[in-house]
């Protein structure tokens, strides 16, 4: 959810802490603070707003220099409103303990009542500022500073991932984690922990992942790592592989449209090493050692929240179809929330870009209890899925930094994909088939280029409709997860009142909203049932309804129907998703360019949601 950066070492952390926080800023952006260490005590600048304000404001300003330790924060709300005084760090009552934090203390309403009872004055709204009170409390008599924030952890409920500094420890940082990720990046004399990795490559590529209910002393020179019952662990270096060009806009107008465009490669990058297309075979190193029991599994499970809950819709349709497997799609948010029947019959695939989202690692923990085989499809390498689960894929899609997902669908159901191919000829796929198969799904960079050129003609038919107040997208088999992710895209980036809904269920109801002035979107590739989605656009257009129509190129009659129709290339009906996603990603994008919103850091959301 939100940015952390922290710093100790040898330089003036500021510069280190503002580049960091502009690098995470898709993580939070409803206000930024910043705090440095001074033996007279600790400086704090805060500010509602973007992270640009907080750097205008801190130009320049003395009272910053001369420390070798800091932290900064970029805040993503929860308890209060955005403003200077809920802005992230927070402190106790005499300034000389500070907090930033990621996450939502369950149990702050209680702990701050108990707090103000002993005569702690509070100033924010959050939940955060009772940390810095607590420590202060257990700080009185505890022997240092990670002694004082383990204490303080034990008497916490809820999700953290926090960094504490202190006046009287100027050179310590004191880092723990419970269910919102940290990371340390180990350097020459210096140190810096952060809630992502992008803020750190920069820096660094060596790092250590912060497990959940690890709690780490960083000194310049030294790491210890511990556990909250002060159990010492010894940690592995990793070594981070991105480059920084690629958390960079490399002259794209966004990070969206750059990651729209970058989908013929993150597909590509998906596939190396695992398709091989001219022996009609796949190879999937992460899930060879449970090939066997996966192909024998009662159903898969797909569990996943957003848009990876619409790509587990769509790989659904593929794996049913393929690879006839029974499988089930479940929202991860409300999967623990009812008696899931699930046991060791079962595979459970955990689906998140992030690999941190709270609700899918709740989700896949219930599953895992009840002895389920849980395995995961995620982006980032090293992330609390990747880690906890048996086995599973990495997409390689590269960081994604656009708050709205693009190319983690693409990759995720690129996945999908090749798990179906590989799991079909487990189950007796024909060789023959196989590679009808594996050279179709190789094809598929080369026609999700052909619709990316198209991106000046889709930004042509954005203008038509960019004032409308209500989309309506419909897609049938497959291609209804996809109306539903176009929707989606939608309503994040616009803030037009978006819905996807089968094409043959929109007469049993949203048929009603219908007239002159709506917009459909219809997804209509000539499939299988080509005829009853075309019956469902004359339905619309026997309301008035204006239809743009997503159809193949090959299509000649589609013309007749629609105001508009951006082509895609005709592909096997099952992989069709992965390309026909690709204009209503686009259309999106430039009605919200043509509205004028703020397109990689739309209002109220976040990149990785690490609360529940």
């Amino acid at each position: 959810m939100c940015g952390i950066v922290g710093y100790v070492g040898m330089r003036d952390p500021i510069p280190v802490i503002l580049d960091g926080l502009q690098h995470l800023e898709y993580r939070g952006y409803d206000s930024a603070g910043v705090a440095v260490v001074h033996p007279a005590g600790i400086v704090v600048r805060k500010r509602a707003g973007k992270v640009a304000e907080l750097v205008a404001a801190v130009a320049g300003d003395q009272a910053l220099a001369g420390s070798t330790t800091g932290m900064g924060h970029s805040r993503w709300a929860t308890h209060g409103e955005p403003n200077d005084v809920n802005a992230h760090p927070h402190t106790d009552c005499g300034g000389s303990i500070a907090v930033v934090h990621n996450g939502i203390i369950e149990n702050y309403a209680a702990l701050k009542k108990r707090l103000q009872a002993r005569g702690h004055l509070f100033r924010s709204a959050t939940d955060t500022e009772v940390l810095a009170h607590l420590i202060e409390d257990f700080r009185k008599t505890a022997p240092d500073l990670l002694s004082a924030v383990s204490a303080a952890l034990r008497e916490v409920t809820g999700t953290y991932g926090l960094v504490v500094l202190e006046t009287a420890s100027p050179g310590v940082m004191v880092a723990a984690r419970l269910g919102s990720p940290l990371i340390i990046g180990v350097g020459d004399g210096e140190q810096i922990v952060a809630s992502d990795a992008a803020a750190i490559v920069a820096h660094t590529r060596q790092v250590i992942y912060l497990n959940d209910g690890e709690i780490a002393e960083i000194k310049a020179d030294a790491i210890r790592t511990t556990t909250l019952q002060d159990v010492t662990i010894t940690k592995e270096i990793e070594e981070v592989t991105f480059d920084l060009s690629q958390i960079e806009r490399g002259g794209f107008a966004h990070f969206m449209l750059k990651e729209i465009h970058e989908q013929p490669e993150t597909i590509r990058n998906g596939m190396r090493g695992r398709l091989r297309a001219d022996e009609g075979s796949v190879k999937l190193g992460g899930l060879e050692h449970v090939q066997e029991r996966l192909a024998k599994s009662r159903r898969i499970i797909f569990l996943g929240c957003g848009t990876s809950w619409h790509a587990g819709l769509v790989g659904e349709y593929i794996l049913e179809q393929i690879a006839k497997i029974p499988v089930e799609v479940e929202y991860a948010s409300e999967y623990r929330y009812r008696t899931p029947i699930v046991g060791p019959e079962d595979v459970v695939f955990a689906v998140s870009q992030s690999g941190e989202t709270a609700d899918t690692l709740a989700a896949m923990r219930e599953a895992k209890r009840h002895g389920a085989l849980v395995l995961g499809i995620v982006n980032v390498v090293g992330s609390t899925i990747a880690r906890e689960t048996d086995g599973g894929i990495y997409t390689h899609a590269g960081p994604e930094i656009g708050v709205a997902s693009t190319k983690a669908f693409t990759s995720q159901l690129t996945a999908m994909s090749l798990m179906t191919i590989m799991l079909a000829k487990s189950r007796g796929l024909s060789a023959a088939d196989a590679r009808v198969l594996t050279t179709e799904l190789a094809a598929i960079p080369e026609k999700v280029e052909r619709v990316v050129a198209q991106a000046d003609e889709i930004r042509r038919i954005a203008q038509v409709y960019k004032d409308a107040k209500n989309f309506l997208f419909l897609g049938r088999g497959a291609n209804f997860p996809v109306a539903l992710e176009g929707a989606l895209k939608l309503k994040e980036i616009s803030y037009i009142h978006a819905e996807g809904y089968p094409a043959a269920e929109m007469k049993h109801g949203p048929i009603a909203l219908i007239d002159e002035h709506m917009p459909v979107v219809v997804v209509v590739p000539r499939d299988a049932i080509y005829e009853k989605v075309v019956s469902n656009i004359q339905e619309v257009r026997a309301r008035k309804g204006r239809i743009i129509a997503i159809a193949n190129e090959d299509d000649h009659e589609i013309g007749a129907l629609a105001e508009h129709v951006i082509r895609v290339p005709r592909t096997y009906g099952f992989f069709g998703p992965i390309v026909n996603i690709i204009p209503l990603q686009l259309l999106a994008y430039y009605i919200a360019v043509a509205r004028g919103t703020n397109v990689d850091q739309p209002r109220n959301l976040a990149k990785s949601v690490t609360v529940e």
